[in-house]
């Protein structure tokens, strides 16, 4: 078998690709659906082939990444015994627990928009929602908002320029700063606040507490991945429902359907582009022979689209079968903070449809599309009206 197929069969960093990568990405999975690049190794773009990936973790393995990844980039048993220390703290009852917040913070937001006029989505709610229900689910102060706003523009900035000492420099930062936190709840010790960053501190692990390096990546990968796709659907959401008057009716009338609708939106317009696996041992996939120790990138943004499994792939529908979206991957692995995402986005619109009469798409500024690795928008404008 083979490791390297003579040619690349696209380029994931071509300016048609980079500015409408949906539109690249149905395009690919109709031409050729298990494809080779030097920038990515090899792409998945059907649905079939990335649940298949999903749901063997034995041939295709979580364990990607260069640095300490808890538990994003493992493998059971290690995978399985973190998953069932951090699971608890998107159950039920934490949910219920956190609802009236979230659902003030929402609500603040929403109340603060303009009588009349356009704003600039992503600005205004998009990463202010973000930046503050994550504060707010894991007990930081409000003094974070800021600096932890500018950590995220400027970790954007160097994931598109793929400046990698920028990156390294940005993660030592961000570490440092939930160093901090921790270390002054150590300070505290009785008296540090009941939240979820204390509470982290305070878990075992096979009879042993947390290193200060797995309680930081824990929070790394539930702080970043949240920042980054929470306000990312906030601007597919309100782009969708700008320009689907019928739609924005139907949701204002009947707030129950809103579970079912954020979800098809999402599968429609990806909030989150890519994840990657490592092959274990040599495969074969879609008819591509695959060495052992190869990249693959899994791309929700084409495989929630795939006409063979959603047919018309822009097409809404609300009876769609919800085991059939990867919104939330898939298999081991799927998202253990998809209950707390799902809450957070339904109670943004709730109170957004509650707090306007209308949401109008301004026909002469079109949303700007985010690059890859990002999905979403960078830019979304739209008219107010309360």
């Amino acid at each position: 078998m083979s490791e390297y197929p003579p040619h690349q069969d696209w380029d994931p960093r071509a300016e048609a690709v980079l500015d409408d990568q949906l539109a690249a990405y149905d395009t690919m999975r109709r031409r050729c659906p298990v494809a080779f690049s030097d920038y990515l190794q090899w792409s998945l773009f059907r649905h079939a082939d990335v649940r298949r990936v999903l749901e063997d973790h034995e041939t295709f393995s979580n364990a990607a990444s260069r640095h300490l990844s808890v538990p994003n980039a493992m493998d059971p048993p290690a995978h399985t015994r973190y998953r069932r220390l951090i699971e608890p703290y998107f159950a039920p009852g934490p949910m219920r627990d956190f609802e009236p917040e979230c659902r003030e913070i929402a609500t603040r937001l929403a109340d603060a928009l303009p009588e009349e006029g356009e704003i600039e989505v992503m600005a205004t709610l998009g990463q202010p929602f973000a930046l503050q229900v994550q504060c707010a689910f894991m007990g930081w102060p409000d003094e974070l908002h800021v600096p932890l706003r500018q950590w995220v523009e400027r970790q954007q900035a160097a994931t598109l320029a793929g400046d990698r000492e920028a990156l390294a420099r940005l993660a030592l930062e961000f570490d440092g700063v939930i160093r901090g936190l921790l270390d002054e709840r150590r300070l505290a010790g009785t008296d540090a606040p009941d939240d979820v960053t204390t509470r982290l501190m305070s878990e075992r692990l096979d009879g042993r507490a947390l290193s200060d390096e797995e309680v930081i990546s824990i929070i790394r990968n539930w702080t970043v991945g949240e920042l980054g796709t929470i306000s990312a659907c906030v601007g597919i959401l309100l782009r969708y429902l700008a320009e689907h008057a019928d739609l924005q009716a139907r949701l204002r009338r009947d707030p129950e359907l809103l579970p079912a609708a954020i979800d098809e939106i999402l599968r429609i317009d990806a909030p989150l582009m890519s994840n990657r696996r490592v092959t274990t041992c040599p495969v074969e996939i879609g008819g591509r022979p695959i060495g052992a120790g190869q990249r693959l990138t899994l791309l929700w943004g084409s495989a929630n689209r795939d006409e063979a499994i959603f047919g018309d792939p822009d097409e809404f529908r609300l009876d769609r079968d919800p085991e059939l979206n990867l919104l939330y991957g898939g298999g081991v692995h799927v998202c253990p903070g998809a209950p707390l995402a799902r809450m957070e986005l339904q109670l943004f619109l709730q109170a957004l449809l509650g707090h306007t009469r209308a949401l109008v798409a301004v026909a002469d500024k079109p949303a700007v599309r985010a690059r890859f690795p990002a999905g979403g928008y960078s830019r979304v404008w739209t008219r107010v009206k309360r």
